[in-house]
């Protein structure tokens, strides 16, 4: 049995009236990865104060393994401002050191490449401040180490190295994201705050939506919206494009099952018809275009057509122009040669990476009623500005307060609805899922497979792009706008960033005595895990029944890791005999 590093036993903190953690035990041994999930304000940041100790519980105990290490990030930084990056990130490490450790080296050469390690921490903006905290804690290299949104101001690439990066460590993981790509990369497990408590899934995000379907299904509970948009979500990573988890779960044929009456998630060609007739054959064209800022190139006689229901997604490392070129498409920026051309009844709206002001006075709903009272859903369906404030979690006390008591999120999230209430034909989105929750992000996806229009994503949320578009372009930085039929994939084997693909075997030749055996075998191993899959659930429910008994809960614990441990080698079992 793993060791145990950090326990949380009958745990519960307050502020104010509002509980976000009523009762939680749990615990993280060495070597687990665990992602946690759940609504933002729901307790995922107040979990992680627990895990670390940053704040004590009103009552319960939280004990750390004796010597255990624990570094977090949190979602504000406390870097001294005067000081270098070479002092937060290398301490006093000498130079031949740390630059003879293959470790630390590449942490420096994916968060820090400018490799400038004596500009002070002070002047540098928020993104550059937060790549400064995370290599400092991967340089470090803690027992636990404990992220909360480590994804936010890295590119796709620096996403992509930090997700092998953290499956190789041998320590712990707890990370609080939404990116669900990333989720289901490096989390073994998964925890979803709701309600006060904390439940608890094997697998990552992929796994997680398929047993929350199943648990709803087996419930037989009335499905909520939000819990047609969970099958909606597993019916996309089911039929979407591949390999979307590491690790293949048992339950394929039970994830079919529940998606068997589950239409595809927009049909394309009715989007594609409608989109003609509300924007015409012409909607953006840049012609032979040339754009630069300061000294710096962007694109270099570059020719792009956008058409009626296209939906693209643009990918580049920071400061490739991507923004800029949302901003040429709007008419912000002028090129220095050619031309811009725009269809006369387009109608663009553009969500830009900072937050629009509005009156701070202004309630919520006024806020998005004065763009418009109902929005068409297309397909015959329509909604309030009440239904959808509520769908993107404003609830209804929440619809009448100030602007300015909102945070950063919500502020956001209102954002981009007064956007949708104007019923655009053109929707240019600049990372649009920053500061938004999985919940709010399913919701956005289901407004947008109804949406017909010209969709342009920004976003460095590879699960948002895969999910929302239907092609991707790249700025590779040397001028060029390229298309790429693999999509990210394609643009990350083309950065050298691309984990190296396996060869395949050989086809093997097999008997039909062989295939008996191996359909005989397959039998055997399903009816091994239905009884592994049941004994799982009766422990789940024993630990639930003396959760205070701590002797108890040590035995049920370990039987459990076993039974799970025996399931999952079955399960790789069966996924090879299927083939």
């Amino acid at each position: 049995m793993a060791v145990s590093l950090v326990n949380l036993e009958n745990v519960t903190k307050s502020y104010g009236t509002a509980t976000p953690l009523d009762g939680v035990s749990l615990g993280v041994a060495f070597g687990e990865r665990v992602g946690v999930v759940g609504r933002n304000g729901h307790g995922k940041s107040t979990l992680v104060r627990m895990l670390t100790r940053m704040e004590a519980p009103d009552s319960g105990r939280v004990t750390h393994t004796g010597g255990v290490t624990v570094g977090v990030l949190a979602q504000h930084d406390a870097l001294n401002p005067s000081r270098t990056v070479r002092e937060i990130v290398l301490h006093d490490r000498p130079e031949h050191v740390w630059a003879g450790d293959a470790r630390v080296r590449s942490v420096l050469a994916a968060l820090l490449p400018e490799g400038d390690f004596d500009r002070v921490v002070g002047p540098m903006s928020g993104g550059e401040r937060r790549r400064v905290a995370l290599a400092a804690l991967l340089v470090d290299d803690p027992d636990l180490l404990v992220l909360d949104e480590p994804t936010n101001h890295l590119d796709i690439e620096a996403i992509t190295w930090l997700a092998g990066h953290l499956r190789e460590r041998k320590g712990a993981l707890v990370v609080v994201t939404h990116d669900r790509w990333f989720l289901d990369e490096v989390s073994e497990r998964t925890w979803e705050v709701v309600g006060g408590k904390v439940e608890q899934y094997d697998g990552g995000y992929s796994s997680y939506v398929l047993a929350k379907a199943e648990r709803d299904r087996i419930a037989a509970v009335d499905e909520s919206r939000r819990k047609n948009l969970m099958r909606k979500e597993l019916a996309w990573l089911r039929r979407g494009p591949p390999a979307r988890t590491s690790k293949p779960r048992f339950r394929i044929e039970a994830a079919n099952a529940l998606i068997a009456d589950e239409p595809p998630a927009r049909d394309k060609l009715e989007l594609e018809r409608f989109a003609t007739a509300r924007l015409g054959k012409n909607v953006l064209d840049i012609e032979d275009v040339d754009l630069a800022l300061g000294d710096r190139t962007l694109l270099r006689r570059v020719t792009w057509r956008l058409g009626p229901g296209d939906r693209v997604g643009v990918v580049g490392a920071n400061g490739s122009g991507k923004t800029s070129l949302l901003r040429l498409l709007t008419g912000e920026l002028r090129p220095g040669h050619g031309r811009v051309k725009r269809g006369l009844t387009i109608k663009v709206a553009y969500l830009s990476q900072e937050i629009a002001e509005i009156d701070p006075e202004q309630r919520v709903l006024p806020a998005v009623e004065e763009i418009a009272r109902s929005i068409d859903l297309g397909r015959g369906r329509s909604a309030s500005a009440s239904q959808l404030l509520e769908r993107f979690g404003f609830t209804a006390d929440k619809q009448w307060a100030p602007v300015a008591d909102l945070s950063g999120g919500e502020r956001r999230r209102l954002q981009l609805l007064r956007l949708l209430m104007g019923e655009p034909n053109v929707l240019l989105l600049d990372e649009p899922t920053n500061d938004l929750d999985i919940e709010v992000l399913q919701v956005l996806e289901d407004l947008l497979d109804g949406w017909s229009g010209t969709l342009v994503v920004v976003s460095h949320d590879r699960f948002f792009l895969e999910r929302v578009t239907d092609a991707v372009y790249a700025l590779p930085g040397d001028g060029s706008l390229r298309h790429l039929p693999r999509g990210v994939d394609q643009y990350l084997e083309l950065r050298g960033q691309a984990a190296p693909v396996a060869l395949s075997n050989p086809p093997v030749v097999r008997s039909a005595g062989d295939t008996r055996a191996a359909k005989k075998e397959l039998a055997r191993v399903e009816r091994q895990i239905e009884k592994l899959t049941a004994r799982e659930a009766a422990l789940h429910d024993e630990l639930a029944l003396h959760a205070a008994e701590y002797e108890k809960v040590a035995v049920f614990d370990s039987d459990l890791r076993a039974v799970v441990a025996e399931r999952e080698r079955l399960e790789e079992r069966w996924l090879e005999l299927s083939d």
